[in-house]
């Protein structure tokens, strides 16, 4: 396995995030109506500022705000809509607290220019910078960091037809792609970061292979995102139907997640999140981050 202490710093426009001190949490804020968890919750921009300010309040890293709901099933919306929902939050947060690190959930260069326009410093895209070229040309010259996620398929279909050659090793190579065409765009290596995609294109038992063996992507020398936040798979588990009564059960993934290697969580309960990942930063590291 590869130590934190051999990793390096992530770059930003406007700051660093060194998720070698301590793991990173990003909290979520869906600006939508039909997001699998808290869909309608952030609908109004006020609320959802709110509730940004709140989990940067409670010591969240990263703000990810997202205007597309990418749940099993769903479907695309306007450009016009997306943007609508989710520029007015970003830079509500922006304005608010200058320091936020802000990340925009989106696969359209267009909402992302917007995005970094109003403060936004990094680019989450669940397709893994392969549905708008325009994407890693905007990333590159902003200098924003990346989020590259692994998707099978597309939300509307993506638990369909699930089908893998070999697991995780289709993951890794899928990784080793991204990595090398981002790179090879001028994207700085120190910037980007990987998704294996919990829940995107998986099935219950993939999740579970995924979360166990995540140090398998430290070979990729990137730092290693995870996004268990009330998934469908803990509702198997727990016998819980309601996503949000899923919190603790993503503690628990969290946990199992740092152990083996994530620099970043994203989550919808931030300062549980906080709380969890101080202690398992401190057996991992065998010490206590000052």
């Amino acid at each position: 396995m590869i130590a934190l202490a051999s990793m390096v710093p992530i770059p930003l426009p406007a700051t660093t995030l060194d998720p070698r001190s301590h793991t990173l949490i990003m909290g979520v804020i869906n600006t939508t109506p039909d997001s699998f968890s808290d869909g309608g919750k952030h609908l109004a921009t006020d609320v959802a500022v709110a509730a940004g300010i709140g989990m940067i309040d409670a010591a969240a890293d990263i703000v990810d705000i997202g205007g597309e709901s990418t749940r099993p099933g769903s479907v695309a919306v306007s450009v016009e809509e997306e943007m609508s929902r989710a520029i007015p939050v970003v830079r509500g947060i922006a304005q608010a607290r200058p320091d936020a690190v802000i990340s925009i959930d989106t696969r359209r260069t267009v909402v992302a220019e917007k995005a970094i326009e109003a403060g936004a410093q990094i680019i989450n895209d669940v397709t893994g910078f392969r549905d708008d070229p325009g994407l890693i040309a905007l990333a590159r010259e902003a200098g924003t960091g990346v989020i590259v996620m692994h998707m099978l398929g597309r939300p509307k279909n993506m638990q369909q037809e699930i089908h893998y050659d070999s697991f995780p090793g289709d993951i890794c190579t899928f990784f080793q792609e991204r990595i090398r065409v981002l790179e090879d765009a001028g994207i700085a290596p120190e910037k980007i970061v990987i998704d294996p995609g919990i829940g995107f294109g998986k099935t219950f038992d993939h999740n579970l292979i995924l979360i166990n063996r995540l140090h398998v992507f430290q070979e990729l020398r990137k730092h290693i995102l995870v996004g268990p936040s009330r998934k469908a798979f803990l509702g198997k588990i727990l016998d819980e139907p309601d996503p949000a009564a899923r919190d603790t059960g993503t503690l628990a993934v969290i946990t199992a997640a740092v152990l083996r290697g994530a620099s970043i969580v994203r989550v919808h309960e931030v300062p549980a999140a906080v709380q969890v990942c101080r202690v398992a930063d401190a057996i991992v590291r065998e010490s206590v981050a000052s």
